[in-house]
């Protein structure tokens, strides 16, 4: 009998079998629970005397969270992605009636509704809105691939951004913002023109102007005075460092005390609640103070990594709806680190985005989740059509 080669054998099985867990992006995985291992670590020791009777209070809810969120991933990363692109009617009217029912039934924090009490956890619908946003506006550009150069194209899709975009930031200004980005990349992917692009700064540079002056010399607040505070806060920390400039003031003094390698149980800005936020907003501060500047710097290398997987689908994807889908989920990660880090370091103001796979919190998780799921999908499809053609991808 003769004997079969190995390659045919290893060709044969990946013939017969379709998007599977052993086709899923394994570095992006590890980056994933790399992440999560750090999250989970560093809110434990946060917040361990935060809950009076309760020390792991944070501790159990983020593992509950991330381990919904690991299973809603490696079953999304099964899915066929292309069938969504059907349901972009339906999945922009989820998206547009979640904000609304935040709204109409949303708990008041910090006076305003971001958030519904679903009694385990408050379903911030914003967070989820993001994901929705990207196959949506992914469906729209392919259905009008061939008009990219049109401008009617490129309005179409920022008014669909803009109607929930500007209805999140009269709740959430840093969300809203995410909004915006992910809309911005998806047409740079698509291959919109430049001058699109130039129009649209020239609309948002007026469009800041009347918001923060115009507006405000006619008796017209469109910021809520706590987002005027952080605003203020980031151009001038120090004028008012008990009040306006505190969070941000803590934030760096918490981050330069860690050293090399932190001061564990001597974290005082984090201990002593001098660092507000620490579990969500600040979380990179905590790993700054507590690990030091090794910590950090694992920490920062988990998300290149992350980042590094997503480009390289970005470049695997086996069609232009797959393709435009992760650049909007580039958009979402890149967008809410470098605004993260960013605000705990001082060089961008603070809009309480919080940091992925690391803050605490069941939507911002969950919705992370989600939406590497989507990357996983694309992933296995991508790798399933090179094996169908006879050819591998390259890792």
């Amino acid at each position: 009998m003769q004997a079969t080669p190995l390659g045919a054998t290893v060709r044969e099985f990946r013939d017969r079998s379709g998007p599977s867990f052993v086709r899923i992006d394994v570095l992006l995985l590890l980056a994933v629970l790399g992440l999560t291992a750090c999250s989970l670590y560093t809110i434990g020791e946060a917040t361990r005397d935060d809950v009076a009777g309760s020390p792991h209070h944070f501790l159990y809810r983020q593992i509950a969270f991330a381990a919904i969120g690991i299973c809603l991933m490696l079953l999304i990363s099964r899915l066929d992605y292309t069938r969504l692109r059907d349901w972009k009617a339906q999945i922009y009217g989820a998206l547009i009636g979640g904000i609304l029912l935040v709204f109409a039934f949303g708990a008041v924090t910090n006076g305003t509704r971001r958030a519904i009490e679903l009694g385990f956890f408050e379903l911030q619908f914003s967070e989820l809105g993001k994901i929705l946003l990207i196959l949506t506006l992914a469906a729209v550009i392919v259905d009008r691939v061939r008009q990219i150069g049109d401008r009617r194209t490129t309005g179409i899709v920022m008014l669909l951004t803009l109607i929930p975009a500007l209805l999140v930031i009269s709740q959430d200004l840093g969300t809203g913002m995410v909004y915006i980005s992910i809309a911005l990349v998806i047409l740079f992917v698509a291959g919109t023109p430049w001058t699109h692009f130039a129009a649209l700064g020239a609309l948002a540079a007026t469009a800041g102007a009347i918001v923060l002056i115009g507006a405000p010399a006619l008796g017209v607040e469109v910021l809520q005075p706590y987002q005027q505070d952080r605003l203020t806060a980031f151009l001038s920390p120090s004028e008012n460092p008990a009040k306006q400039g505190y969070q941000q003031l803590q934030s760096q003094v918490a981050i330069g005390a860690g050293g090399k390698t932190g001061r564990g149980d001597q974290a005082t800005q984090t201990k002593l609640d001098f660092l507000p936020e620490h579990h969500t907003d600040f979380i990179f501060s905590v790993v700054g103070e507590e690990f030091g500047f090794m910590g950090a710097a694992l920490v920062l290398s988990l998300f290149a990594l992350l980042i590094w997987r997503t480009l390289r689908i970005l470049t695997m994807a086996k069609d232009l709806f797959g393709t435009l889908i992760v650049a909007g989920v580039l958009a979402m990660l890149m967008h809410q680190i470098f605004i993260n880090v960013g605000m705990t370091i001082g060089i961008m103001p603070i809009t309480g985005i919080t940091l992925p796979l690391m803050s605490y919190g069941g939507s911002s998780v969950i919705a992370t989740f989600i939406a590497l799921g989507l990357l996983q999908s694309v992933h296995a499809h991508a790798r399933e059509t090179a094996f169908a053609k006879g050819r591998d991808l390259v890792i």
